[in-house]
């Protein structure tokens, strides 16, 4: 009975995290009467540019980090939400300077690992400081890249093969090992296996640094078969010291210059089996069998099962149906791992369009979609501690206020991707908090350009309900709902047919309140 209670009342959280504001939440409690609500009648402005069709922005909201005015035009200007998407599988063709340039504001993230360990052991600069770039920088770009597929994409990879942004030594390698992930992140999951598993931030993360032949450390040969490709049930104990012996030699020249090596002398020789894996493994170097061991895990079965089901719940629907999954399995085994044509296949089931609405923003989602909502601008920050108040250094501290900072996730599973772990009053409470700042300008104060009133305004004068329906389309791209209406003139105290000039109290001082709705909406804080 507590579990039926428990999973109730979580679907209560999902189905009402947007709760419009403060004010509309009181309001909300109320028992508003069928005849009252029939009032709210929204009204339509027809001097926006034109929407989405509802399918088209499931389909860019999905893989975007919110639709604004300018990616719905480039959605336009593509020949509809599918070519997008299409286009959006080959980034290297699409010209993302802006986003690229955003690396140069902090130093920190161009500078090699040995460099950044002499800087921190000479007190200059620590790593956990440049780590806090690299979040920050992962941010912007989401906020500013045009390349929304791969930000997306890149992030649920590094969340798979999660090593913490925070790792006491790993993170002399984290830049470059997000920078691993993002180049692979929309190719063959073989690929990006390899790259990942024989990465220095991976071995350093998973001890497999110090992993020889006398002493196999099974933390990274454990890892990368429950987390990274079968799932547990699929092998057994004998099986995780196979695949650790395989792993071993595999190293870094650790507090020197981090340097990653390969260590013979380390490599465990003899026979090794891993599920249906077997190999002499007579060679001291084991490079050639720790290739085709990984080969073998990416195209098993259930790896492909694995990933399916991943991209399917971070996209679709935190409950897959079964024959979903395999059908996307399938086509990752037909095309020898390549994670594009699964996710044309993705988007084009029955289920994804079936799925609107189904998901819940994370924190670092909610916070880059506010900024992209209301159309903010990030200025470059000063070096050093000249630049911490800046909105550009100021917006990690954001996420954190919601609920976590991007790849903070301490362990290795990385941070989930299910609406359960997003979807608590606590949770709730944080984004309007949030959301109000920015809303207001408020805060980061420094660093910033909010729109003012009169860039949102069509023209004073208009008629309210026809106001809210403007900026229904601007920020949440859809049309007004009774709901929203209701929310907006509880949340501001205004009727759907009064006039707002530009006197009018709601211009002068309460233009956050209405702001907040929006961003406070369900429509909002779910994608």
């Amino acid at each position: 009975m507590q579990d039926r209670t428990t999973r109730a009342s979580r679907r209560a959280i999902v189905g009402g995290i947007g709760a419009v504001s403060a004010v509309a939440v009181a309001s909300s409690a109320s028992a508003a009467t069928a005849g009252r609500a029939a009032t709210y009648r929204p009204a339509h402005y027809r001097g926006g540019a034109p929407l989405l069709s509802a399918k088209a922005r499931h389909l860019v909201g999905r893989f975007s980090y919110g639709v604004t005015p300018a990616l719905a035009a480039d959605v336009r200007k593509a020949g509809g939400a599918l070519k997008w998407f299409e286009d959006q599988l080959h980034p290297g063709s699409i010209d993302d300077h802006k986003a690229d340039g955003l690396r140069s504001w902090w130093s920190g993230l161009s500078r090699t690992a040995t460099q950044i360990w002499d800087r921190q052991r000479n007190s200059v600069e620590g790593g956990w400081e440049v780590m806090a770039d690299y979040q920050r920088w992962v941010l912007l770009r989401r906020i500013q890249s045009k390349r929304q597929v791969l930000e997306i994409v890149t992030e649920l990879w590094e969340n798979h093969f999660n090593v913490p942004a925070y790792n006491d030594s790993a993170w002399f390698w984290r830049t470059q090992y997000g920078d691993t992930i993002r180049a692979g992140a929309l190719g063959r999951f073989d690929d990006l296996l390899h790259a990942v598993i024989t990465h220095p931030a991976m071995l350093i993360n998973l001890d497999n640094v110090s992993s020889s032949a006398d002493h196999p450390n099974e933390n990274l040969g454990r890892e990368l078969l429950e987390l990274h490709t079968v799932g547990r049930g699929e092998y057994d104990e004998d099986d995780v010291k196979s695949s650790a012996r395989i792993l071993t030699g595999w190293s870094a020249d650790m507090w020197t210059t981090f340097d990653p090596v390969y260590r013979k002398k380390w490599h465990w020789t003899g026979p090794v089996r891993v599920i249906d894996f077997t190999d002499d493994n007579a060679d001291t170097d084991g490079r050639a069998v720790t290739a085709a061991y990984l080969t073998y895990l990416a195209h098993h079965p259930a790896t492909a099962r694995r990933v399916a089901r991943k991209l399917a719940v971070k996209f679709v629907s935190d409950d897959p149906s079964d024959a979903l999954v395999e059908r996307l399995a399938q086509v990752y085994l037909d095309h020898d791992t390549e994670i594009r044509p699964v996710l044309r296949a993705l988007v084009r089931s029955a289920e994804f369009a079936q799925a609107t609405g189904a998901k819940v923003r994370d924190p670092g989602e909610d916070v880059v979609a506010a900024y992209r909502a209301l159309n903010v601008r990030i200025s470059k920050p000063p070096q050093g501690d000249a630049g911490d108040g800046y909105a550009a250094n100021q917006i990690l501290w954001q996420a954190d206020g919601i609920g976590t900072k991007p790849f903070d996730w301490p362990r290795p599973d990385g941070q989930p991707i299910d609406n359960d772990a997003w979807a608590s009053p606590s949770r709730v409470l944080s984004s309007m908090s949030i959301h109000v700042n920015l809303a207001g300008g408020w805060w980061p104060s420094t660093g910033a350009t909010y729109r003012s009133v009169g860039w949102w305004m069509p023209h004073y004068g208009i008629r309210f309900d026809l106001l809210v329906d403007h900026l229904s389309q601007v920020v949440l791209h859809r049309r007004s709902t009774a709901r929203l209406l209701q929310a907006c003139c509880e949340a501001v105290d205004v009727q759907p047919h009064d006039k707002i000039t530009k006197d009018h109290g709601l211009v002068r001082w309460n233009w956050y309140r209405l702001m907040t709705t929006f961003l406070d909406s369900p429509d909002f804080l779910t994608r």
